[in-house]
């Protein structure tokens, strides 16, 4: 099995989950016990200094970054808080994904996200998507995902409401010209 950690799943027409329609999601860990990923394009109608603001309310959000859109992360533990962010260590619960990507899922995080003392670049994520052992592979299987190397430039500079389209482009072909059964010979 060859890991897709550092990769984009990008939802394909024929996906017929609602949840998933027309996203894009970077996985963060897939290993023989299954997949943990973060959909980085369906905002759930927060703002990061509204987030911040239920955390710490004294914490200070720059004008720039208030208005940031937080995002939701996929179906399971949408209570919890995923940072997906360009390399900076120093919070209490990090995980390098990549030399330039981390997950953080500590609080200590979010009152320096709003400010010049948090990393450069980030997106933030209430709850993950989550796969089973063997679950994403069958779904590969069946057409419901199409997979690409996942890059920074797509992380976070595309905005959120065009990922999915960047990412089918740079797949180099007309999502929308593939059949049911894409991939079957």
């Amino acid at each position: 099995m060859q890991s897709l950690q550092n990769h984009l799943l990008i939802a394909t027409p024929s996906m017929d989950d609602p949840f998933f329609s027309r996203t894009v999601t970077y996985i963060c860990e897939h290993n023989e016990n299954g997949t943990m990923g973060l959909v980085i394009n369906q905002p759930i109608g927060m703002t990061l200094k509204q987030l911040i603001a239920q955390t710490d309310e004294d914490a200070i959000v720059l004008e720039e970054k208030a208005n940031d859109i937080v995002l939701s992360g996929g179906p399971v533990s949408q209570e919890r808080g995923f940072i997906l962010h360009t390399t900076q260590s120093g919070w209490e619960s990090s995980l390098s994904l990549t030399d330039d990507i981390m997950v953080t899922t500590s609080k200590d995080i979010l009152g320096s996200l709003g400010n010049s003392n948090g990393p450069k670049k980030s997106l933030v994520a209430l709850g993950y998507a989550g796969w089973s052992a063997g679950q994403l592979e069958e779904e590969l299987q069946t057409n419901s995902w199409l997979t690409i190397e996942a890059d920074l430039d797509l992380l976070f500079e595309v905005p959120i409401h065009k990922k999915w389209e960047a990412a089918v482009h740079k797949l180099g072909i007309d999502i929308w010209q593939l059949g049911p059964d894409v991939g079957h010979a």
